[in-house]
């Protein structure tokens, strides 16, 4: 069964010096603002379609990782994956680099790591972005 999920934006002024706010309809979690020196300069309280594409990636990187460990008979105790989304202004997103550490008994770096490089590959949101460049560090602890 497919699902769809909903976002929106109402954005008041120009580009430098509007802002706006983006609301989570689907979850109701609530509404964050939003503004482009959030976004090219510092967060300052405020999010950035960047920060919420790295929390789409970190999340659907982890779920992918876990499924294709518990599939291969080694699930995770824990997963601690982090998404770095690089935005240059004039040039827009340039990479992403996903770092993560893994406590996986019974499994060795080897196949950490293929299995890593299996979900940076085959997770939702990573087929999405297949336009940007996606790092991986992985590693057991």
């Amino acid at each position: 069964m497919a699902t769809t999920r909903t976002a929106h934006t109402v954005w008041e002024g120009e580009l430098v010096k509007g802002s706006g706010t983006v609301s989570f309809d689907s979850s109701g979690i609530g509404s964050q603002p939003v503004s482009w020196p959030s976004r090219a300069e510092q967060a300052n309280g405020k999010t950035s379609p960047e920060e919420l594409i790295a929390a789409a990636h970190s999340s659907c990187f982890s779920m992918a990782l876990s499924h294709g460990l518990t599939g291969a008979g080694t699930p995770p105790t824990r997963l601690d994956t982090k998404a770095d989304v690089t935005f240059q202004p004039g040039e827009g997103i340039t990479g992403i680099h996903l770092t993560v550490r893994g406590e996986v008994p019974g499994l060795d770096e080897a196949a950490f790591q293929e299995a890593a490089e299996g979900a940076k590959k085959n997770c939702p949101v990573s087929q999405a972005l297949t336009g940007t460049t996606i790092t991986l560090t992985a590693e057991l602890v």
